[in-house]
């Protein structure tokens, strides 16, 4: 099978390189890039998560320095993404997220922090329960940004609140919750239950349950639908210890990543094309639905922003795929990988 190239909307890391490093340079933005190539993608939003307003800055422009330096990262990698600090910091669901880093919504601080990058924040993750949300949301979508909610409490009533606001996606439905949630009455219901919000889900059957990712796709249907990563840099690398954020973090022999002796995942180490191939395998949708949810429907959800910011819309190549789903050969730009051989 055939497909366009797939797009990761929240990437962290890669192959032992942290994205929010203070010290990211341009090698190491191409080697992570490079191994993104290998698993399909050929678009992504490096993602940055909560931490200090002081910290933001230095992150984003370590980030932003390395993206226009690189080879790889002038056409992988259209804007970024800003997961927090605009998150509720209660137990739960704040999950990794620093939560002292934690502040109420504040659009200027977003415009703040892009002034100075030759990339937009094309994606915000906040929680819209929290203080001024509603106007900040306004801001932020009329400014072209996609706003999604995340990291949140939020009820029926704030959700609805939060999508009239102009809120159009749920990072990563299902998770950055607590594990004890009322049984209906809950956030993850009333974001299903919003028609206008599409939903991304880490598909790797440790963030959620093979039978709740089945129900969710259900019930927000596969246009809706989005496949993430959620990588940091223990994806596509051993078992281990590794640097994320300023914290260290584990990626066990089971796959998950977490903090060392915490119960909280902290991202994950799944990569884009396992991800479509396990919706495959688990029966979850059809090889064609699945490449939808990690390609076409990102683009999608990212047009208004990249029309707003008259950016040109990436080239997605093309991706040729095996029976059991693995990346045969990508072609992108002038670049060719081939079973495991990569000319550039």
């Amino acid at each position: 099978m055939q497909s366009s190239g797939l797009l990761d909307l929240q990437v962290n890391g890669f192959a032992g390189v942290d994205f929010n490093a203070t010290g990211l340079d341009s090698d190491a933005l191409d080697h992570a890039l490079a191994a993104m190539l290998d698993t399909g993608v050929t678009t992504c939003l490096p993602t940055i998560i909560t931490a200090s307003a002081e910290d933001l800055a230095k992150r984003f422009a370590a980030l932003d320095r390395a993206v226009a330096k690189s080879r790889l990262g002038r056409i992988m990698v259209p804007g970024y993404h800003l997961e927090g600090p605009f998150l509720n910091p209660a137990e739960g669901y704040a999950g990794c997220h620093p939560p002292q880093a934690m502040t109420i919504p504040d659009a200027d601080l977003v415009f703040g922090l892009e002034a100075g990058l030759s990339r937009p924040i094309l994606l915000v993750t906040l929680a819209p329960e929290l203080p001024g949300s509603e106007a900040v949301i306004r801001m932020l979508s009329g400014a072209g940004k996609i706003v999604a909610i995340g990291h949140s409490s939020a009820d029926a009533d704030t959700v609805a609140m939060a999508v009239e606001a102009g809120a159009g996606m749920s990072t990563h439905l299902g998770n950055g919750v607590p594990q004890t949630l009322h049984k209906l009455d809950n956030t993850i219901f009333a974001q299903l239950a919003q028609e206008r919000l599409s939903a991304s889900f880490i598909a790797d059957g440790i963030h959620l349950p093979r039978p709740a990712l089945k129900a969710m796709l259900r019930a927000k249907g596969i246009e809706r639908s989005i496949l993430v990563s959620d990588a940091v840099s223990a994806a596509a690398a051993r078992a281990g210890r590794y640097s994320f954020a300023g914290m260290e973090i584990e990626h066990g022999t089971d796959g998950s990543v977490r903090m060392p002796g915490s119960r909280y995942l902290a991202g994950s180490a799944l990569t884009l094309d396992k991800a479509v191939g396990n919706i495959v395998r688990w029966e979850l949708a059809s090889p064609e639905e699945a490449i939808r949810m990690a390609c076409d429907n990102p683009r999608a959800l990212l047009a208004p922003a990249f029309n707003a910011h008259e950016l040109t819309i990436p080239m997605a190549g093309s991706v040729t795929w095996s029976e059991d789903w693995k990346v045969l050969q990508i072609e992108f730009e002038d670049i060719v990988y081939c079973r495991r051989q990569r000319r550039i």
